[in-house]
């Protein structure tokens, strides 16, 4: 990295920090602090719920994602406008009309104290874990690419999202999200047009599409009803509605962010926001990592992405032949590179028959290549069981470091560092709401002055930033890293929303069958997922209807018993 890059990169996270800790200064009271005012407008409502959910794993995984195995992860996000109009007409007004700072106060009017607990619970051991990941993921690939030292840009990380989140609270977060989704959607814009501009002069984005369409990587539409298949139509439209019905219903860290608006219907045009933007965004950033593989089409890839994972087969005693493997890796590119170019001339000038000759040779040469990447990663796992052979989540990373111009590359880390903060940030803010209000304040038996929760508040926001530092240095690499962040959403979500829609449709369900309902579902969930007999979107369906059908079950029961009794 040159100066300029660090100017960049450093003035735009101190910038983001200074602007939040001016912007909320004067908290006086919880609901300033945890309820930001409640004046926020729809637009600040819509960017600060994108920006929560978009973290620094979406801008470093996506674009990987994509590279590997095309568009089809847009179906993920299928479910999540129909989802919003539902949170919209029944979820933001209960809220609004209960005046409630956490969506679990609401559990306690409907069921009891330990339903209350007991949902805040769930909440904060899976955003915890959220949290901590949401700080490791540009921790451990910028310390792999950059040799940064990755106990020390965790802390860095984690320290500054830390310490704007304590000094302002809701409204600190909700302000700087404005300013990280500017430099966010700027940054992946930029970075969008100096790939088109780096490919090769004859190489129209048309031509790009065709070259990523041949290799599979324009697939976006799976209409398929196997279950093997984790990211189809059916699973983003019926899980990933249940998902992201679970998600921005019923977790803090989102619920917060429109319950800070100033009315139902601002809260509502921030959702609807979201929910129509949120689509594009994601396909957007899919595109720009499809780009990435048509531009390593005409220019040398490394046989894997991860610097660290290269050096340690590097120095193993599979060495002779990882070596091997990258020379044929190169000889098998540089005919792609050759083949490709023929192929988009042929498009304009050949006969169908060579069009035709010249797709199929490209096609195995492309399978040729994903053999060897499948060998080299098979070195990879044998030289160190701990080292990280999946690169998804280092390929756009490494594009930014080795092809962007001076500058750029700065700008680009921000907007990973400024989503990293930006969605760290909503996940402490709503930890240790949930904290305060659903259990050290309701489990509290002296009244205690307004001050006193004030600064609990911000107590906890600390205690949670250390927790996820804590757990973000502990943490290890998953095949990909957001995947992981929607497996551990949806070993919970799907219970916790079915709770809630007990409580908002099915007034026979009482306390107790809810309470034990939901502690059998949990325990199914984890073991449903540890025999790995459905894909995790599929959890969020069955942990919702699971929780409301055994309660059905026991309230029957239990009403069934209690007639017999008294006759």
């Amino acid at each position: 990295m040159e100066l300029i890059d660090w100017i960049v990169l450093i003035g735009t996270i101190i910038f983001i920090v200074w602007f939040g800790i001016y912007k909320s200064r004067g908290s006086k009271n919880v609901k300033d602090y945890i309820g930001g005012g409640k004046d926020a407008q729809w637009w600040t409502i819509g960017l600060s719920v994108m920006a929560t959910q978009a973290s620094a794993i979406t801008f470093l995984s996506t674009p990987g994602q994509a590279y590997h195995d095309g568009m089809g992860f847009v179906q993920f996000y299928f479910g999540l406008p129909i989802a919003m109009v539902i949170i919209c007409l029944v979820f933001i007004p209960i809220y609004h009309r209960l005046n409630v700072y956490t969506a679990y106060e609401y559990l306690e009017s409907r069921f009891d104290r330990k339903t209350r607990t007991l949902t805040a619970i769930l909440f904060l051991v899976q955003r915890g874990l959220a949290a901590g990941i949401t700080i490791f993921a540009p921790a451990i690939v910028l310390s792999a690419v950059l040799g940064w030292n990755l106990t020390y840009l965790t802390i860095i990380i984690g320290a500054l999202v830390t310490i704007y989140t304590v000094s302002g609270g809701t409204k600190a977060v909700n302000v700087t999200h404005k300013q990280q989704m500017a430099v966010i959607f700027f940054g992946m814009i930029v970075a969008f047009f100096i790939i088109l501009n780096y490919l090769p002069e004859n190489v129209s984005i048309v031509n790009a599409l065709e070259i990523a369409g041949t290799s599979g990587k324009m697939n976006i539409l799976d209409y398929s009803f196997d279950l093997e298949n984790r990211y189809t139509l059916w699973s983003g439209l019926i899980g990933g509605s249940f998902l992201a019905l679970s998600y921005f219903g019923t977790d803090q860290s989102q619920v917060q962010r429109y319950l800070s608006g100033r009315s139902v219907r601002e809260s509502q045009l921030g959702m609807l926001f979201n929910g129509f933007l949120k689509v594009p965004m994601q396909f957007f950033i899919l595109l720009v990592g499809v780009m990435v593989f048509v531009f390593y089409q005409f220019n040398q890839a490394p046989l894997n992405f991860n610097p660290a994972a290269t050096e340690t087969v590097l120095n193993s005693k599979y060495a002779h032949q990882y070596e091997d493997l990258i020379i044929e890796h190169q000889e098998v590119q540089e005919q792609k590179n050759r083949l490709g170019l023929e192929y988009i001339e042929s498009k304009e000038n050949g006969s169908e028959a060579q069009i035709t000759d010249l797709r199929e040779k490209y096609l195995e040469l492309d399978q040729q290549e994903r053999e060897i990447r499948e060998q080299a990663r098979s070195f990879i796992d044998e030289s160190d069981v701990e080292a990280e052979s999946n690169d998804k989540d280092y390929v756009f990373i490494h594009f930014i470091l080795n092809n962007l111009p001076r500058g750029f590359i700065g700008l680009l880390l921000a907007v990973i560092l400024s989503a990293a903060m930006s969605s760290t940030a909503s996940e402490l803010n709503a930890l240790a709401s949930t904290t305060v209000i659903d259990l050290y304040k309701r489990n509290h038996r002296e009244e205690k002055r307004e001050a006193h929760y004030l600064n609990a508040s911000k107590w906890f926001t600390l205690m949670w930033g250390l927790i996820a530092i804590a757990f973000a240095s502990l943490a290890d690499l998953f095949d990909n890293l957001i995947q992981l962040v929607n497996i551990i959403g949806s070993l919970f979500y799907g219970n916790v929303l079915g709770i809630f829609l007990l409580a908002f449709f099915i007034k026979m369900i009482k306390s107790n069958a809810v309470f034990v309902a939901a502690l059998i579902t949990q325990a199914i969930i984890f073991i449903v997922f540890e025999m790995e007999v459905i894909p995790y979107l599929w959890l969020n369906v069955l942990g919702c209807v699971l929780v409301m059908a055994i309660a059905f079950i026991i309230q029957l029961t239990k009403n069934t018993n209690n007639r017999i009794q008294t006759r």
